[in-house]
C-alpha cells in the first residue's frame, strides 16, 4: 500500500473524507489532462470548459467508491469520457440550431485553412479529426495519454485484444489520411 500523502491515490482518500485541499491538489494536477481529453471528444471550449467542474464533482462526490482497479487518472478519465459520451448524445438529439450550424466544419479549403495546412502540427490534428471516434480516441490515450493497453482496456471496459485490434486500423487509417493530406510519414 502507498503511503505517500501526496499520491492521487492517497488524495483520493483524503477527499473520501471531506478534504478540500486534497481535492485542489488532484484538480490542479489532473485539471489540463482532463480538459484535453474532453476537448478532443466534444470538440467545442465552452463545453469542455463546463464538463471540467462536472467532472470533479462526480470525483469528489464518488471519491469513496474508488476501488483502485486502474490508475487514479485512468478512473478520472473514465468518469470524463461517460461525461463526453453524454454531451455528444444530448448534442446529437438536439435539433440544429444556428450557434451548432455555425460550428459545423466546411470541408472547402479556404486562404486560412491553406496557411494551416502549411503548419505541420496543425495538419496531424485536422487529420486525427478524420478519424472515427473509436480511432481518435484509441489514438488520444496512447499517445496522448500515454496509456497501455490494459488501462484502456479498464477504461473503455472492453477486451484488450480488442484494444490491440482497434490501435492497428486506427494508425493504418491515420497514415491513410496523412497520406492524402500530403504527410508521406505518419509518424514524424
Amino acid at each position: 500500500m502507498n503511503t505517500d500523502v501526496s499520491s492521487d491515490e492517497s488524495l483520493l482518500k483524503r477527499i473520501a473524507a471531506g478534504d478540500r485541499m486534497a481535492m485542489q491538489v488532484l484538480f490542479s494536477r489532473h485539471q489540463v489532462r482532463v480538459y484535453r481529453y474532453v476537448l478532443r471528444m466534444v470538440r467545442n471550449e465552452a463545453t469542455a470548459e463546463d464538463m471540467i467542474s462536472e467532472i470533479f464533482l462526480d470525483v469528489w462526490r464518488q471519491a469513496g467508491q474508488f476501488e483502485g482497479r486502474s490508475s487514479v487518472s485512468t478512473w478520472m478519465l473514465g468518469i470524463a469520457r461517460y461525461k463526453a459520451l453524454s454531451q455528444i448524445r444530448k448534442r446529437s438529439e438536439a435539433e440544429l440550431d444556428e450557434d451548432y450550424a455555425e460550428q459545423i466544419i466546411d470541408d472547402a479549403d479556404t486562404p486560412d485553412v491553406d496557411l494551416q495546412k502549411k503548419d505541420k502540427g496543425a495538419l496531424i490534428r485536422a487529420c486525427l479529426m478524420k478519424l472515427s471516434t473509436d480511432h481518435r480516441e484509441m489514438i488520444d490515450l496512447v499517445y496522448y495519454h500515454e496509456k497501455s493497453i490494459e488501462e484502456i482496456a479498464a477504461l473503455l471496459q472492453i477486451p484488450a485484444n480488442t484494444v490491440k485490434t482497434r490501435m492497428f486500423y486506427a494508425r493504418q487509417k491515420l497514415s491513410d489520411v496523412l497520406k492524402q493530406a500530403g504527410i508521406d510519414r505518419g509518424w514524424p
